[in-house]
């Protein structure tokens, strides 16, 4: 029998990849998110029933899918009193792709087991429009079994597939992704910006870094954006400041200093103070392109 699956949490990511599942022929059957207006409308749109609270996702479906926002958002679907995704949870599976801290995972994992139910982690290192295509690079922790028995479900969201290991070890190669990409992203933004001081032609020096040592993923997605000021959101400023917390935090507990992500975090945390945390990563370069933000 086909497994049935609800979503909490149905922002652009988690609409895109309940969107790409239902075109997959899977039998989403809830929706649920804080925002109600969001779930309405999707619920509408792809036929599934918008859920008045946690339990009711997981009453309704076998494999419920979180796409939350944070440590904090992630306890509290899992909270261990009042309206829970945990009520009524025996033998549900629990597919978590939000981005956050390892100790969470280890946690929710921990939760899910006394209530009779499996966890596991999905980290993403993709975007809004890779969960539309159903190619996201999930990264996935927790007990292998569990991972075997939704591999189906994973392998239609998803063109790169990797099991990691044990409840919490995705979220920190998670971690380490993303505390690269967004030290890579604020360079970038320093290059540029730099180069738009020396009088330099940017599209001259992005063709030339593109083509150097200086080339990079986000050389590719934020560098003709950063240029612009074309700042729409695919991976906000508040959550690089969010996910270089998390990984100077590691690198805190492990006994490294991490100089550089302790900089960039500090950047995007800038970006927030200055109330623009809503756009773009590449936002980070209205701080360093001269008579911007600064």
């Amino acid at each position: 029998m086909t497994a049935t699956i609800g979503f909490v949490g149905v922002g652009r990511m988690g609409a895109n990849m309940a969107r790409r599942l239902k075109d997959q022929g899977h039998t989403v059957t809830a929706v649920y998110d804080s925002a109600q207006v969001l779930a309405a409308e999707l619920a509408t749109e792809i036929g599934a029933a918008h859920a008045s609270s946690l339990a009711a996702v997981t009453a309704a479906a076998d494999i419920v899918i979180t796409v939350v926002t944070d440590d904090a958002a992630q306890l509290a679907v899992f909270s261990t009193e009042g309206d829970s995704l945990l009520v009524g949870a025996e033998n549900t599976t629990f597919i978590n792709c939000a981005t956050i801290t390892p100790d969470i995972h280890v946690e929710i994992e921990k939760r899910a087991r006394g209530a009779g139910a499996h966890s596991l982690e999905a980290c993403m290192a993709s975007s809004i429009p890779q969960a539309r295509q159903g190619t996201l690079y999930l990264m996935c922790a927790g007990e292998r079994a569990v991972f075997d028995d939704v591999k189906n479900v994973l392998d239609d969201l998803s063109q790169d597939l990797r099991y990691i290991g044990p409840a919490g070890s995705a979220a920190q190669v998670k971690a380490l992704v993303n505390m690269i990409m967004n030290v890579n992203t604020a360079a970038l933004a320093e290059g540029l910006g730099l180069g738009a001081a020396l009088g330099l032609d940017l599209d001259m020096l992005r063709e030339v870094f593109s083509q150097t040592g200086a080339n990079s993923q986000v050389l590719k997605t934020d560098g003709e954006d950063m240029q612009n000021r074309d700042h729409e959101c695919y991976f906000s400023a508040a959550h690089a400041a969010k996910d270089s917390g998390i990984a100077w935090t590691l690198g805190t507990q492990a006994g490294l200093p991490l100089p550089l992500a302790s900089a960039t975090k500090l950047q995007y945390e800038r970006l927030c103070a200055l109330g623009v945390g809503g756009q773009d990563k590449s936002a980070v370069a209205e701080l360093t392109f001269k008579g911007r933000l600064v």
